[in-house]
């Protein structure tokens, strides 16, 4: 069964030129997850098949199967944010989120000269110590 906030999400994007990841974008934001019935509902929305839909998901760290009720805490853990620090920062992050918030491991966040960095949801957080991410991840 599709839900209407699917049928909505199509819905506006119908006759979009490319409007796969627009699509499961959407999705993901107001459904917290593409689980299988929405990709089969989008595939058969685009003419596409499944598998294509699900290789899509499956690529990219973005969407998620299955919803997470945490808030999370993106950190950014490319070289550059490396290079930086990052990773003397992460067992504290961790310790601080305990099991209320999610820490999520991404590959660059655009602020690779102000790292270590982390997104909480739209939100850009750049030049982060030890005691910032704490503070992020306390207050996520």
């Amino acid at each position: 069964m599709v839900s209407p906030v699917l049928d909505d999400i199509l819905a506006r994007q119908a006759g979009a030129e490319g409007p796969l990841l627009p699509i499961l974008h959407d999705v993901q934001a107001e459904l917290g997850c593409i689980d299988a019935d929405s990709e089969a509902a989008i595939a058969l929305a685009l003419n596409l098949s499944r598998a294509e839909v699900h290789g899509v998901v499956s690529f990219y760290h973005d969407f998620t199967a299955t919803a997470d009720p945490r808030p999370c805490v993106e950190l950014c853990r490319a070289e550059a944010c490396q290079a930086r620090g990052v990773e003397a920062l992460v067992r504290a992050a961790e310790a601080a989120a305990g099991s209320r918030v999610s820490i999520k491991t991404v590959y660059c966040l655009g602020l690779c000269s102000v790292g270590p960095s982390a997104r909480i949801g739209d939100a850009l957080y750049a030049r982060l110590d030890e005691a910032a991410l704490v503070t992020l991840v306390e207050g996520a």
